[in-house]
């Protein structure tokens, strides 16, 4: 029996991770330990193999087979726009994806007008001003605070994750529009999904049913 191997997304998103995978079985005590520095953690029972890596960075290792499963959020699938399965809705890290901006704004998103987009999402941004308001922009990507730009002028508007809206009430920006609401989802590869059909299905519908009873 050959090993699934699946990544997580380090940080907050693996430990959520695991706690659930461990309700249907799926278990890694070695990847708990905080002071290793292992980069693969296996459980050797079941043929499973662990991994955690940055979240842009997991659609790729799962299109191309590196990791048959890999659990990330919402937002970075749209963004990095890999070909996988989303299988599976975990429910978690649940916030969504704004244009965001002075409350004076709105006129120009009301009004088609040519405006500059600040974002660290630019595929996210461009496709929901393109294709869904169809309206022209200009896409200038960041890295770091992006709350900044329409601040100091760099932007009119932002489009960018929000959770409570704190950060952008303290910094007198509003939510404009609602792009998608975002949670952390599973994905599959493609090959995987059919080459261990039975035993990834398996998961999925274990999965399920913790997930649906805890609604």
């Amino acid at each position: 029996m050959r090993y699934i191997t699946i990544a997580l997304a380090k940080g907050r998103l693996a430990h959520s991770t695991l706690e659930i995978l461990e309700k249907v079985g799926v278990t890694c005590e070695e990847i708990k330990d905080k002071s290793s520095r292992r980069l693969i953690f296996t459980n050797e029972e079941r043929k499973l193999k662990f991994f955690l890596a940055k979240a842009s960075d997991i659609p790729t290792y799962v299109e191309y087979g590196a990791a048959d499963i890999g659990v990330v959020g919402k937002d970075t699938i749209l963004e990095e726009g890999r070909k996988m399965y989303e299988v599976l809705d975990l429910g978690l890290g649940k916030c969504r994806m704004c244009v965001a901006g002075p409350a004076s704004a709105k006129e120009l998103l009301q009004h088609g007008e040519l405006i500059r987009v600040a974002t660290k999402y630019p595929n996210i941004a461009k496709d929901y001003f393109y294709n869904k308001k169809h309206q022209t922009v200009e896409i200038i990507k960041l890295n770091g605070s992006i709350e900044l730009a329409p601040i100091v002028g760099l932007s009119e508007v932002i489009v960018d994750i929000v959770e409570t809206g704190s950060t952008l009430r303290e910094n007198g920006l509003v939510v404009l529009e609602e792009i998608i609401d975002l949670s952390a989802r599973m994905v599959v590869n493609e090959v995987s999904m059919k080459m261990e059909h039975e035993r990834i299905n398996k998961m999925i519908t274990d999965l399920k049913a913790i997930l649906y009873k805890q609604k």
